[in-house]
């Protein structure tokens, strides 16, 4: 869940939601110096479904008691992260085994980075596995899939960046080079160099907005089941 602040409340945003913006974003990529994505289709499948572990948990989120409101992505517990992002691409590999591929690189990708305790080692080695057999298995080339995996991370990135401001300036690798990326204003990502074909890139988040916090988990959920359906607009533009 993303939790995006405003004057009237807080709107969740589901991870799904986020995850649909990096696909729109995908479909946008390529220019004269930056290659579309190939397999066009599956990756921007793979972009849009990336966080399709999460989907179950943001229906029902959990309650953050501290402040009432559900638990942001980045304050779930370890093992939760890591059940949901095993479950992750088998969730999506009947659908298309090349989006499982990627859905698994990247969450290998978020979890190689962190401490290696006995459980996130044993994520990272069983993700190796898999992808191991899935690129046999599609006689896929290993570098042509990490060059996928690289460019979801970075739409990853632009869509998250967009309602995490605090997280830019910062840089991205492409394969075809860097991107730095900053947030010259409120809900806008300024991109250079510029990697996609339309000049300028505006996307809705749609979120439930919630205007008061809740004690209880039931309490919670009974709102989210009420709250209003809204949209946070974010645009992507030149550096």
């Amino acid at each position: 869940m993303l939790l995006h602040r405003d004057d009237a409340g807080v709107v969740c945003i589901g991870q799904a939601a986020h995850s649909w913006v990096s696909g729109q974003l995908a479909r946008h990529w390529g220019n004269d110096r930056f290659a579309a994505p190939e397999p066009l289709a599956e990756v921007c499948l793979g972009a849009e479904q990336h966080d399709v572990g999460m989907v179950e948990a943001d229906r029902r989120p959990a309650l953050n008691e501290q402040t009432g409101y559900p638990l942001s992505f980045l304050e779930l517990p370890v093992a939760t992260h890591i059940a949901m992002w095993t479950e992750a691409p088998e969730r999506i590999l009947s659908q298309s085994p090349y989006a499982a591929l990627l859905v698994s690189m990247h969450g290998h990708g978020l979890f190689k980075a962190r401490r290696q305790t006995p459980e996130v080692a044993r994520y990272v080695r069983e993700q190796e596995a898999l992808q191991r057999d899935l690129l046999e298995r599609m006689g896929e080339d290993p570098s042509r899939a990490r060059r996928n995996q690289q460019l979801v991370w970075a739409w990853d990135f632009l869509a998250l960046v967009g309602l995490i401001p605090e997280w830019a300036p910062q840089s991205q690798d492409t394969a075809d080079g860097p991107i730095r990326v900053s947030a010259p204003a409120r809900l806008e990502v300024a991109v250079d160099p510029w990697p996609f074909r339309l000049q300028r890139i505006e996307i809705a988040y749609p979120g439930r907005r919630l205007t008061e916090p809740s004690a209880t988990t039931q309490a919670l959920h009974a709102r989210l089941a009420e709250a209003p359906w809204v949209e946070v607009v974010v645009s992507w533009r030149p550096g």
